[in-house]
């Protein structure tokens, strides 16, 4: 265990690159129009430069545990934060838009370690006592990354050009490597660790999970661009998704040394519990951060920077409430008490969320159910994470943390697609219900036309060209409508989706008398 100043150097350094990794997953996504334009790419093209980091995350963060042992835990990070850092700046330096995809997996690859290994180097920071601070600082940086992603992104975009949001990592990184040279230590059970000779590592294992792994994520991705099982290209890689995850399940559960034993959640009903959990975890916070910008851009008109800031408050709370709920845990508060509690409030800020959605909604409409949103999610992570891991040790701590990261990020790529999709169709449809009830011959849409055509009309506009503008005016308020159901329905079934986790609750087993969650073997 660090102390004094050194001890604060190292939270620093990993809050610092966790916080990075996770804006990166996010911060593309409003220069993507820039990134266009100066590379000249299609949308279809340029929605791989956010693919390609996605799914370089969800096949290295479950091989961290292994990659730490075989190669040291201080090594293996160290590699990552300057791959991390060397990626960045080729991906600012890109000058067509495959350049830009092959960089940004790099990225991705050293970005996934970063997020798996700063949990385990915080965890060894702290003393026992102070494990709740060492997780609440780690997941302060898991729920804030995303958010703040899109409004460091819009103010950049905003002031500068696009391939600064990727040179903003580099003095970042410089000062991380400098630090985990002289400051991160390997603990002994990593330096005395024996590296696995390489004819007894699971290399079926490893192009199974990059097979399996990688197709799923490819096809949550790139499913609602391709019009989903329309195309040729999404069934395929749907076809390799299956074989690659049953083939390496199978090959997990028969090896003998797997590159990541599954057997452990056969061990442990609370890690199986709890993987599903972190499932719903992704879900959540992924898909609420996804569908409320687009909402307040595209309907209310707000700026990115202008929705980040809404979005930060709620975080913030969040990181606030972390040490406060991790003080509950270690006080004694079972988590199948607490959990109930982060699911029922989730689902309350989805449902107030729903009745907030209006075209006349401000930014103040939004502040307590995105304060709501912060404190559910506090009351979710921590207990989770510590209910997964109780009763485990050494090897299979770290197998578990692994395990967890990568489906909720898979949780969150799940809830992206689904509420992309969801949106897409939904509008179609409500359009018909709410095109239905407008009729021409209707009195009220008469006066309407007439109303606006008027308008137009000492606007300069000649009648006929006026009529032709009220038509395109009303057929928008007719979209602009159909919209606000569609929001107001999105947000009712991201809360539904927690509302059903509650009969699992019955499911925990509460930890036994003196039974410790050993977070310290989590690589």
């Amino acid at each position: 265990m660090e102390t004094g100043f050194t001890k604060w150097i190292i939270v620093i350094t990993v809050v610092m690159c966790c916080l990075l990794e996770l804006i990166d997953t996010s911060i593309v996504n409003v220069a993507l129009t820039q990134m266009m334009g100066n590379l000249s790419a299609t949308q279809q093209e340029v929605s791989w430069v956010v693919a390609s980091y996605g799914i370089a995350n969800v096949i290295v963060i479950p091989m961290t545990g292994f990659l730490a042992e075989q190669f040291g835990r201080r090594n293996y990070y160290l590699f990552s934060v300057i791959l991390f850092t060397l990626a960045s700046m080729l991906c600012g330096q890109s000058t067509n838009i495959w350049e830009l995809v092959a960089f940004r997996f790099i990225q991705g690859i050293g970005g996934g370690a970063l997020m798996a290994t700063s949990q385990a180097i915080l965890i060894d920071t702290f003393p026992p006592k102070q494990l709740p601070l060492g997780q609440a600082l780690f997941g302060m940086g898991v729920i804030i990354g995303p958010t703040i992603g899109p409004t460091l992104g819009g103010w950049i975009v905003t002031n500068y050009e696009w391939p600064w949001i990727f040179y903003v990592n580099i003095p970042v990184g410089i000062m991380a490597s400098i630090f985990t040279v002289l400051f991160i230590r390997d603990p002994e059970r990593i330096k005395n660790a024996i590296p696995r000779p390489l004819r007894e590592i699971d290399w079926l294992g490893i192009f199974l999970l990059i097979l399996g792994v990688g197709s799923l994520q490819l096809v949550l991705e790139q499913g609602e661009t391709e019009d989903w099982f329309e195309s040729l290209y999404i069934n395929f890689f749907t076809l390799m998704s299956v074989i690659g995850v049953v083939g390496f399940i199978w090959r997990e559960l028969t090896a003998k040394q797997p590159i990541v034993d599954l057997r452990v959640l056969t061990r442990s009903r609370n890690l199986a519990i709890g993987a599903f959990l972190s499932f719903i975890l992704g879900f959540g916070l992924f898909a609420s951060v996804f569908v409320f910008p687009i909402f307040c851009q595209r309907i209310l008109g707000f700026t990115a920077e202008q929705t980040g800031y809404i979005l930060l408050p709620g975080a913030l709370l969040s990181g606030f409430m972390m040490p406060v709920v991790g003080k509950m845990i270690q006080g004694g508060v079972p988590q199948k008490y607490i959990l109930p509690v982060g699911f029922i409030t989730f689902f309350l800020f989805s449902y107030w969320m729903s009745t907030q959605i209006s075209p006349t909604a401000g930014e103040s409409d939004f502040f307590w159910p995105l304060l709501l949103r912060g404190f559910g999610l506090a009351l979710l992570f921590l207990p989770i994470t510590t209910m997964s891991l109780s009763g485990i040790s050494g090897k299979d701590a770290g197998q578990a943390a692994g395990l967890t990261g990568m489906i909720r990020q898979l949780g969150g790529s799940f809830g992206v697609a689904l509420v992309g999709t969801y949106l897409e169709r939904s509008i179609a449809q409500n359009r018909v219900g709410v095109a239905s009830n407008v009729s021409l011959y209707d009195p009220e849409t008469q006066q309407r036309l007439q109303g606006l055509t008027a308008s137009f009309m000492s606007k300069g506009a000649s009648f006929l060209d006026a009529q032709q503008q009220a038509y395109a005016a009303l057929s928008g308020m007719i979209m602009k409508q159909t919209s606000i159901i569609t929001y107001g329905q999105t947000f009712l079934m991201i809360g539904a989706f927690f509302l059903l986790c509650l009969p699992l609750m019955l499911l925990i087993q509460r930890a036994k008398p003196g039974e410790k969650v050993d977070l310290n073997a989590a690589h």
